[in-house]
């Protein structure tokens, strides 16, 4: 009799230390517009593996990929439903989040890849202080890199822009903003609608990073790409403060040290990727145009003036003088 119950009691820890785990488990449903296969995916899930083995699978993602969950404006509102808890955005995500952050998409700012990891360190305290206020707590920062122009027709001088039809990401105000300090009056489309419209010609320019362009199979449609940075296209991943609220301290460390980690890891292989699909588009007959250093006078003119007509209205004026002077004494100091 008691070897029975011996028995029963050993197959009714087994059975019930299963269940006692799994509702200890805090599972944050995470939202993206990456499909499966894409570096952002898989590193979401390394991201993933990480912290349900470091803590003894008492924490973990459930990833929502390829825009289920809506697009970025959805996905904030389903988060402060509560519906979701995480997501992945770019810098126009971001904005609806705070404003302020847009400064890291303003355009022709950044020259190089050390110039973003410098404002980044330098404002990330900021920024992460800045989401805390309305709602959200910074995980990592990560990048889909630098935009690219793409035309059909070669762009020599800045005014050679205004004979094109130039899209724009419909209601992204700080890519409008470039466009109009150069003279275009660009045509908003959405993501969905700008191959069709390269198709059908309603468009014949548009900006992006090359291995979206690639992803996207946009590329196709442009013979020409200026090889000035338009902007830097940044991105993140952020928590709901609610959610983030509810974890012990033991596993906010976890998240958030892994999340530093493998958001790093995830920019550094889409520099690389953007590097490598720039070079397969050239090989695939895409022209790159270097502009003169004249030229690139011009690019430079039309950021500042464009930086400045956000000033005040999107992002704050301080803000704009305080990151543009920050990277005045970078590029000093790297002489």
């Amino acid at each position: 009799m008691r070897l029975i119950l011996k028995t029963i009691k050993i197959l009714l820890i087994a059975f019930l230390l299963p269940l006692l785990t799994y509702s200890q488990k805090y599972v944050i449903r995470f939202a993206t517009v990456a499909p499966e296969g894409s570096t952002w995916m898989n590193i979401m899930k390394e991201y993933d593996a990480a912290i349900r083995k470091e803590s003894g699978n008492q924490i973990g993602f459930k990833i929502y990929g390829g825009g289920v969950a809506g697009d970025e404006k959805d996905v904030i509102r389903k988060i402060r439903l509560g519906q979701y808890h995480s997501a992945g955005f770019t810098g126009v995500g971001m904005g609806e989040i705070t404003k302020k952050v847009r400064i890291l998409d303003a355009p022709f700012l950044f020259k190089t890849y050390d110039e973003i990891d410098y404002i980044y360190n330098k404002f990330d305290q900021e920024f992460s202080n800045a989401f805390i206020e309305n709602g959200f707590v910074l995980l990592g920062w990560a990048e889909v890199g630098f935009v690219y122009v793409f035309t059909n027709t070669p762009i020599y001088k800045s005014s050679d822009l205004k004979n094109t039809k130039m899209w724009v990401w419909q209601g992204d105000p700080v890519a409008e903003s470039a466009f109009k300090a150069i003279g275009i009056t660009p045509i908003p489309l959405s993501l969905t609608d700008v191959y069709t419209s390269l198709q059908t010609g309603l468009i014949n320019a548009f900006y992006t990073s090359p291995l979206a362009g690639i992803s996207l199979q946009w590329f196709t449609k442009a013979k020409y790409i200026l090889d000035v940075p338009l902007a830097n296209s940044a991105g993140s991943v952020l928590i709901s403060k609610s959610m983030w609220d509810k974890l012990p301290e033991n596993l906010r460390e976890i998240l958030l040290r892994n999340g530093k980690y493998y958001m790093r890891k995830l920019t550094e292989l889409s520099r690389k990727d953007n590097e490598k699909s720039l070079s397969i588009m050239q090989q695939k007959g895409l022209k790159l145009i270097k502009p003169d250093s004249k030229v690139l006078k011009e690019y430079e003119e039309i950021g500042e003036r464009a930086r400045h007509s956000l000033a005040g209205s999107l992002i704050p004026e301080d803000l704009v003088k305080r990151v543009e002077n920050a990277l005045k004494e970078y590029r000093k100091n790297k002489k």
